[in-house]
């Protein structure tokens, strides 16, 4: 088994919370195994909400929990679980939440993670109904051709802290670039864990995509990020492009208001306020790539959504990524090319538009987008062609190298 002794630090407050939970129900993530789920089973580790705590709940084999418990281990071992992700891609950051487990949460854990192909899987037997059941001889078989034992090491065998009643938040910074598709969560000996979230960033094989059919490719689930913005005071740019249609008004960005806004507020001739203040996010694109439908989403937010926005893009190695980040995007304006210019937006609804790379043909890498003069969005989508742009990492000076899809013309 391979070790990493770099990876698994416990972290506090981390950022990689704002990323998409790859292991969740809601993405697809799904449990394929687990070596015994008596009192309440491994399913409820990848659901989407918090744990709750349900205090004169029983069930016939004892206390009704929200999370994946164990019973009391009685013979050599310990208990194990394995999760096939939803979304494969490099994991950032893992949090083990313990809530409410106050006096049976398993005491140390260690996560191994694969990169499994479809011919590496193996057919698992359905799980069905578990409480109360531990794992058959039959299920032990199959989930031993997938040779488990040997994966890597994301966390290393770790002791847990528990934390609030409520709130007990155990975060694993990890450090891997490589592509995983399945976790195995170790507890030692046995116990309670109420969620595993695994926190990265999507990664899609580009060589398999459909060259006629156009792709969201800001989408967190394939490989897009927020790489930085003005304000986040009530959500996080980084749930704008997450997957599938908005929940509810968190599942969005959304700013403070602005304290720099006139007492009496004017507009132009379009209906646009006039006001000089705004808020603003960029992403790195999954894949460098042809931008042209844009979509803007502001359902749930009725009564703060912004007045209007625009959309500019811009080509960025990855050493001026990293130099704007240090510079808080202080990025010269020539640099920016409009997308979409400073368009009025309506509550609650989804607006899409073409963007003005359908004449330039311009290929882009990173996007910013402008709210004015503050309010949330829920939802944006990049729609577009993938180029075949290479930005290599630079040694002294950036060097690119551009070969666009038959079909487009680059004016960089």
């Amino acid at each position: 088994m391979a070790d990493a002794p770099r990876e698994g630090i416990l972290a506090r407050c981390p950022n990689f919370i704002q990323l998409i939970d790859m292991a969740s129900e809601s993405v697809g993530g799904q449990i394929l195994f687990a070596t015994d789920d008596f009192f309440a089973p491994a399913e409820n580790l990848i659901k989407s909400d918090s744990p709750c705590f349900k205090e004169h709940e029983y069930t016939e084999f004892g206390k009704w929990m929200d999370g994946w418990e164990t019973r009391r281990k009685r013979m050599p071992g310990h208990d194990w679980c394995v999760i096939k992700l939803g979304i494969q891609g490099v994991i950032r950051g893992v949090d083990v939440d313990i809530s409410y487990f106050t006096g049976d949460y398993a005491p140390r854990i260690s996560i191994q993670a694969a990169h499994l192909e479809g011919d590496q899987e193996t057919q698992m037997p359905q799980r069905g109904e578990r409480t109360g059941a531990a794992a058959t001889p039959q299920e032990l078989a199959a989930v031993a051709e997938l040779k488990s034992n040997d994966w890597d090491y994301l966390v290393p065998m770790t002791e847990l802290e528990p934390g609030k009643p409520a709130s007990g938040h155990n975060y694993f910074l990890v450090n891997s670039q490589q592509r995983w598709t399945h976790i195995r969560l170790n507890i030692f000996p046995d116990g309670g864990i109420a969620r595993l979230r695994v926190y990265g960033i999507g990664q899609k094989d580009w060589t398999a995509t459909d060259p006629k059919e156009p792709l969201d490719l800001v989408a967190i689930a394939v490989g897009g990020a927020c790489v930085g913005f003005s304000n986040a005071h009530f959500g996080h740019p980084n749930k704008m492009i997450g997957v599938g249609p908005p929940k509810s008004v968190a599942d969005g960005w959304e700013t403070a208001r602005r304290l720099d806004r006139p007492p009496i507020l004017e507009n132009d001739e379009s209906g646009v306020l006039l006001l000089s203040g705004c808020e603003w996010a960029v992403f790195r694109l999954a894949h460098p790539g042809v931008i042209t439908q844009i979509e803007i989403d502001t359902k749930y937010f009725k009564g703060n959504s912004p007045d209007s926005c625009k959309l500019d893009g811009c080509v960025l190695t990855t050493q001026e990524e990293e130099d704007m980040i240090r510079q808080k995007w202080e990025l010269p304006g020539r640099k920016w090319k409009p997308l979409l210019p400073v368009t009025k937006l309506s509550a609650s609804e989804s607006h899409t538009f073409d963007s003005l790379t359908l004449e330039l043909q311009d290929v882009i890498t990173h996007a910013r987008l402008t709210i004015i003069p503050d309010g949330g969005i829920s939802r944006l989508r990049l729609r577009g062609f993938p180029s075949a742009i290479c930005l290599l990492r630079p040694r002294e000076k950036p060097i690119m190298r551009f070969s666009v899809k038959a079909g487009f013309r680059s004016n960089l």
